[in-house]
Parts: C-alpha cells; structure tokens; sequence
C-alpha cells in the first residue's frame, strides 16, 4: 500500500522536499541551486575602485551644502523677519484654550 513520494516546494529557500505519505517523514532534501555572487572578480575590484570615488563625491557634496547652510538660514530667518515687520499678526495663531 505504499503510495509514491510527493515533493513540496520551501517558499523561503526554494528547495525540494520528498515527503512519504505513509510515513509522514521527509524522505530527501534538495537543495537550489544558488547563484554566484561574484561571476567575474576583476569586475568586482573595479567596482570597489570606483566606490572611494563615489564616497568622496557625496563627502564634497555635503561638505558644501553644510558649509551655505548658514547663509541659508540667514536669508530665511531675514525673509520672515521682513515678514513679521510687515503685517503684525504674521504666524500668530490661535490656540483652543485662547478662545475661551
């Protein structure tokens, strides 16, 4: 009365496994077959090179913008203030328990 084996497939690792009914027991295992991670290692050194490069650009970038960031709120702050001298009720709001 020996029934054939199934196999089911993991969700998570896409191995197979070959269950016996009878049993109720995993009877084999087979593992994917996984890709490589690195298919060309002179690819993967030019690409590491060219990461330092990459960093230094983006270190350059917020170096300047922090560096302006100042002048920013300077200008910001000059701005609102212009604003706030020219009409008196500018950002002023009211709160519930104020209208009591």
């Amino acid at each position: 009365m020996s029934r054939s084996l199934f196999e089911v497939t993991c969700p998570c690792c896409q191995g197979v496994l070959k269950i016996d009914p009878d049993l109720k027991a995993v009877i084999a295992h087979v593992e994917p077959v996984k890709a490589k991670r690195i298919e060309d290692l002179a690819a993967a050194v030019q690409k590491l090179k060219g990461e330092s490069g990459r960093r230094e650009e983006a270190f350059q970038k917020s170096f300047a913008a922090e560096k302006n960031q100042s002048q920013v709120l300077n200008r910001k702050f000059d701005e609102l203030f212009k604003q706030a001298k020219a009409d008196p009720e500018f950002g002023k709001k009211t709160r519930d328990f104020d209208l009591d």
